[in-house]
């Protein structure tokens, strides 16, 4: 009985460490892409919404979430900065699209609705935005 006991403590252990370690090594940080009246769509950081183009500074290793509460859809491009592995170029409404950024450096994406606020019915001030995102990784 004891040796059943010591091994699964032992497998617990095995399987608790790696996620621990992998939590502290990876930070998390998260983006919306929310719809607005004023050029149909900007970044937003918890509450503090921001501009279409936002530039944010991170540590190695962390993943970035980036959540699209827009009605739209967003294909997403890289137009500068180390190679990331973006995943499927289009983000749907309401799915959230994680990035991890390995590599020190200056990233960049471009992220360009599908559908227009007028094809969606939507009424807006101006043109569609035409996201970017700045992504310095220390």
């Amino acid at each position: 009985m004891r040796t059943l006991v010591a091994a699964l403590a032992v497998a617990a252990l095995g399987v608790a460490l790696p996620v621990g370690s992998a939590a502290a090594v990876s930070p998390t940080f998260r983006l919306t892409i929310i719809h607005t009246v004023s050029g149909c769509h900007v970044w937003q950081i918890g509450a503090k919404t921001l501009s279409p183009s936002t530039r944010i500074v991170v540590k190695r290793g962390t993943r970035l979430q980036i959540r699209a509460n827009c009605p739209m859809d967003f294909d997403f491009r890289q137009v500068g900065g180390p190679a990331l592995a973006l995943g499927a170029r289009r983000t749907y409404a309401g799915t959230t699209r994680t990035i991890v950024v390995r590599k020190p450096g200056v990233y960049r994406l471009a992220v360009t609705n599908v559908q227009s606020s007028a094809e969606r019915g939507f009424q807006t001030l101006g043109p569609d935005n035409t996201l970017t995102l700045t992504i310095v990784v220390r």
